[in-house]
């Protein structure tokens, strides 16, 4: 923690028009229809101008359930672009900055997502990274042939074996099992080929994956869970974890935590990069920036802010005036651990219903400030010292306003103050990021695999 040569990571996490719910009514805001490439390249050029470390696409594989004709019509949830397809786009229009989309576990196959995420990693020459989601609503379970979502822990037993079998198929090629030998007619090296023939709870699969191995060895892989399972994954499986924490002491729990877990699964805790995620508004006074942010909150319906609260918590608060205080809750079967950070500011702050829906409308759990490039910067830079982050996800309010501040105003100061890089070191998101390549699982372990059957 006191290595003076330590720099922060820096990403950022796109949502549709902002991560505020009155951002795409914003004056500063562009109207852009969300299946414009052009809208989010000019991003992900923005970030990269500002040498970040990633751009992250957040998804679900259901639309919202915001009930209400009037809330629901409020948001800008009405579609967008599917990941991992716009992500192969952006590789082409950028040549730095990771590309990092959301996949679900519990609604795709190992083998899909393995060769989806290793061929965005080749087509972008070793930027990509898979952000691991478990999905919690069940809008999306009804789209996949059933009523209702699995288990919350169900969920996460299934994606601690989809994780293995991904990172199992990305290896089934050794490096340098290409060969292009003209003339001895061997296009690839069979005896570094590997079939899985992988059995377990959930999966049956053969491999190997007909993809060659990743330019990275394994994409980045990203997670975001909160609850103990969620927790117990991302330690053992992910090299970068995403996590909402509203105060400085929640953050160096989280983090201190999570490093502890990773000691525990015999990992480098230095291997496992904690940024939490920030809402920011950026103003040449903190009345300005105050102004801006109150003027944001003006263009949230009543009626959305209530509703996306319920959606939150998993509950319907109908019966009670947004007047109450928050009654006590019994958990969901969705985001349990979200659930909880709310509730606990809600007692923490004694929000009524409705104070405590506009604070989660615009940031659910996560830290939000308004105030000068100083102030911004002097948070930032307190937070990385203190142990409460080895970076930041930064969820512009609106864009492109509200990334090409922070680009244009804040990291030239953390840059100016040895906080933040200037130029890119690697040529990979892992090389960036200062995380080892690993180690093919073939190669260090034999008998995991054996020749595949179909050239017996």
């Amino acid at each position: 923690m006191t290595d003076p040569t330590r720099k922060m990571i820096l990403a950022t996490f796109i949502h549709n028009s902002g991560a505020h719910p009155g951002g795409w009514r914003y004056p500063g805001a562009e109207a852009v229809d969300q299946h414009d490439f052009q809208h989010y390249a000019h991003i992900a050029q923005t970030a990269e101008r500002g040498k970040m470390h990633c751009y992250f696409s957040g998804d679900s594989v259901g639309f919202p359930q915001i009930s209400g004709k009037d809330a629901f019509a409020a948001t800008d949830y009405a579609g967008k672009l599917e990941p991992t397809t716009l992500l192969a786009a952006l590789a082409v229009v950028t040549k730095h900055i990771g590309l990092i989309a959301t996949a679900s576990t519990t609604y795709n196959d190992p083998y899909s997502i393995a060769r989806r995420f290793a061929s965005i990693d080749h087509i972008s020459k070793g930027r990509g990274g898979w952000n691991v989601v478990t999905s919690a609503g069940d809008n999306e379970a009804r789209n996949f042939g059933r009523d209702a979502n699995m288990d919350h822990d169900d969920r996460y037993a299934r994606a601690e074996e989809f994780v293995d079998v991904v990172k199992n198929l990305w290896d089934s090629w050794e490096d340098g099992a290409i060969l292009r030998d003209r003339e001895a007619a061997r296009y690839f090296d069979t005896d570094r080929v590997h079939q899985l023939d992988h059995v377990g709870k959930f999966f049956k699969v053969a491999g190997p994956l007909n993809v060659n191995r990743p330019p990275q060895g394994h994409p980045i892989i990203v997670q975001a869970g909160g609850s103990g399972v969620g927790r117990a994954l991302a330690a053992r499986t992910a090299d970068l974890i995403f996590t909402a924490q509203s105060t400085l002491e929640g953050a160096k729990t989280f983090y201190d935590d999570m490093k502890q877990r990773a000691v525990g699964f015999g990992r480098n805790p230095d291997h496992l990069l904690v940024i939490p995620s920030v809402q920011l508004m950026v103003r040449s006074t903190e009345r300005e920036a105050k102004l801006a942010e109150a003027e944001l909150l003006d263009l949230i319906p009543d009626a959305l802010a209530l509703r996306t609260l319920q959606l939150q918590l998993g509950v319907d608060l109908s019966a009670y005036s947004p007047d109450a205080m928050l009654p006590d809750l019994p958990l969901t079967n969705g985001g349990q651990w979200v659930q909880q950070q709310i509730v606990k500011m809600a007692r923490d702050e004694s929000l009524t219903i409705a104070q405590l829906a506009r604070r989660v409308v615009v940031s659910r759990a996560s830290f939000s400030l308004s105030g000068t490039p100083e102030q911004i910067a002097d948070m930032c830079e307190l937070w990385f010292r203190e142990g409460g982050a080895d970076g930041f996800s930064l969820s512009p309010n609106y864009l492109p306003g509200g990334l090409d501040d922070f680009v244009d105003q804040v990291i030239p100061i953390l840059q100016k103050r040895g906080l933040f890089r200037t130029e890119y070191q690697g040529a990979t998101l892992r090389e960036n990021l200062g995380l080892p390549r690993p180690e093919n699982a073939f190669v260090a372990n034999p008998a995991l695999g054996r020749e595949p059957t179909m050239w017996a």
